[in-house]
């Protein structure tokens, strides 16, 4: 590192600057967003999740719960009271500088799409295999079913019913 233009002084071209906050693109930058943001969400009443510390979740009185999740600078919000989310979505930018991008249409590789009719979230990972693909030259390869028997018949019953 070198000390910025019209900063050296004769004699002491040899000494660092020392930062009094983190810089955008330094290594502890990240480390220190989170800690802030991590400080701000716990004083707003909102617990860091138990096996991820980039989930935040609150259960309001009214049944409602609302769930924060965010990967680097993307943030998903989901909540069923639209007014709880816009809510959130004020109080971070109060203290945060963020823009609010909308619905989201695609994050860590998936695309997903609503059936507003219908109460239904779909996620798709189309895109990102067809990268995978064409980056190992797999494109035209011949497609393989599933390695199972088809005799299996697989259904919800048949999933976990408690955490044990």
């Amino acid at each position: 590192m070198s000390q910025p233009e019209g900063f050296v002084e004769a004699g002491k071209e040899d000494l660092m600057c020392r930062l009094r906050k983190s810089l955008y693109g330094l290594k502890q930058s990240s480390r220190q967003w989170y800690k802030r943001f991590d400080t701000f969400m716990l004083q707003i009443g909102y617990k860091r999740g138990e096996y991820d510390c980039c989930v935040y979740s609150r259960a309001f009185d009214d049944g409602h719960m609302i769930i924060l999740m965010f990967y680097v600078d993307d943030m998903l919000i989901a909540c069923r009271d639209m007014s709880k989310i816009n809510e959130l979505k004020g109080m971070l930018n109060s203290e945060l500088d963020m823009k609010d991008l909308g619905a989201t249409k695609k994050i860590l590789a998936m695309e997903i799409k609503r059936d507003w009719e219908n109460g239904r979230l779909y996620l798709s990972q189309d895109k990102y295999i067809e990268k995978v693909l064409e980056k190992f030259n797999m494109v035209n390869a011949k497609p393989v079913s599933t390695p199972l028997a088809s005799h299996f018949n697989i259904n919800v019953k048949q999933s976990p019913s408690t955490d044990a």
